[in-house]
């Protein structure tokens, strides 16, 4: 009977042996995913900040020619903007001239859609 407790002993000793070998196995296996996940995550954040330099470098790019067409457009924007006030100056005295002798000049016409009723 000795015997057979002794062996369920040893038998016991082992499951728990066992057991704590699972166990401490899996706890290998979560420090290695833990480990694979923090890895992961700064892989993806390194590949995240070079695309964004990448895309950050394009829009100034992008940005840099825009700026200067609006540069452009200011310029050609202020030199028509002189040359219609020239125009406008030196016309003005002509035009407002003409205007005032078609308003002040009377010449009663009969209206070429005007019918005789009768």
């Amino acid at each position: 009977m000795a015997s057979q407790s002794q062996g369920i002993q040893q038998l016991l000793q082992a499951e728990k042996r066992a057991a704590e070998k699972v166990a401490e196995a899996r706890k290998r296996k979560n420090r290695r995913l833990k480990q694979a996940k923090e890895e992961a995550q700064a892989e993806i954040e390194q590949y995240r900040m070079q695309r964004e330099k990448e895309f950050k470098t394009k829009e100034a790019a992008a940005l840099g020619s825009h700026g200067n067409s609006a540069v452009e457009v200011d310029k050609e924007t202020v030199g028509k903007m002189g040359s219609i006030q020239t125009s406008y100056q030196r016309n003005r005295e002509g035009v407002l001239g003409n205007l005032l002798k078609m308003v002040c000049d009377i010449k009663p016409e009969i209206h070429a859609n005007y019918r005789f009723a009768g």
